[in-house]
């Protein structure tokens, strides 16, 4: 029996795991995708922001061709991690329920095969992220099949009539993307301009193609409801009806507070931060802790992967003390 169940094998599982077999204290990671699940669903040419070395974990080296690393390179090197300090990873198992208390609760799942499977343990670490549940635009046809929220290549999409909802990061890179790509682009954005937290090659570069009309954006607006065959967006002006092929949401992604509730964690009414130690990220649940972006509640802006990495070494000296 497993002394942890960590559920998430994303970098701050990862990460978790590593520190835990350090200290010779064993542990099983349940991933209800694949390893680094949500690191695969990004965009396929997405290039980090940040330089290799923020992303390392268990003291392994990570090499990149550029200053910074792509999606395919971080894939490679989480792999290689897995396979050195061979963790016990469960990929396409999905945690179901948890039960029992404190040295000894029951993580109750289900495989890939529709097989319920049980897991013993005496603390659980929730690292599951955020990617998975996306912010809905709960509209009028805000859930056909035509609104994505996940992009991933523009190729799909050439010639087609697309929208793009935000002008944060995602929003623009997709958009850049879709533009070069050949398909028809309309940007649309509550607020009155392009986020200031764009990266700075990239910024420019969408506000040119807006500036040339070359990408139409609808400022200080929203989508209002979703055709089969075009789209309704609130203006300034009044509404206004474009055809539209595809909706990009790119607004955003929550963790899974409803499953962290039904632990009895409970959120700050304001920012949905579960309370938490700050010195071992221990939950007010004892036994249960938390790791990487679910501590940041909705501010999922706060923890990335360059310091959600440092809470695996917290957690574990503070289940070794508890030992």
């Amino acid at each position: 029996m497993p002394e942890v169940v960590i559920v998430g094998a994303g970098p701050t599982g990862l990460a978790c795991g590593i520190e835990l077999k350090k200290l010779g204290i064993g542990a099983v990671l349940i991933e209800k995708g694949c390893l680094t699940n949500s690191l695969y669903n990004y965009p396929t040419n997405m290039t980090f922001f940040t330089t290799p070395e923020l992303l390392e974990i268990g003291g392994i080296p990570m090499t990149s061709l550029n200053e910074k690393p792509n999606r395919t390179e971080a894939l490679k090197y989480y792999r290689r991690v897995a396979e050195y300090y061979q963790l016990d990873i469960r990929q396409y198992e999905r945690v179901l329920r948890m039960d029992g208390a404190d040295g000894a609760f029951t993580v109750h799942s289900m495989d890939r095969f529709g097989k319920a499977q049980t897991h013993a343990a005496k603390k659980i670490i929730l690292a599951m992220g955020y990617y998975d549940i996306p912010n809905k635009l709960h509209i009028p046809g805000g859930d056909m099949d035509k609104v994505i929220h996940y992009y991933r290549e523009p190729h799909p999409y050439y010639g087609l009539e697309v929208a793009v909802i935000g002008a944060k990061n995602s929003a623009a890179i997709a958009a850049l993307e879709l533009f070069w790509t050949g398909a028809k682009v309309t940007l649309i954005h509550r607020g009155d301009r392009i986020s200031d937290s764009v990266k700075y090659w990239i910024k420019p570069n969408i506000e040119n193609r807006i500036k040339s009309g070359e990408v139409k954006a609808y400022f200080q607006s929203s989508v209002k409801a979703v055709y089969a065959d075009s789209i309704d967006i609130e203006t300034p002006q009044g509404i206004v009806q474009v055809k539209n092929d595809f909706v990009f949401a790119m607004t955003g992604y929550r963790p899974d507070f409803e499953f962290m509730a039904a632990l009895g964690i409970t959120l700050d009414e304001a920012t949905q931060k579960p309370r938490t130690n700050p010195e071992t990220l221990e939950s007010e649940v004892k036994g249960i802790y938390l790791a990487g972006v679910v501590v940041a509640g909705v501010h999922t802006n706060e923890i990335f992967i360059e310091n959600g990495r440092f809470h695996g070494a917290a957690i574990a000296a503070s289940i070794a003390g508890a030992r």
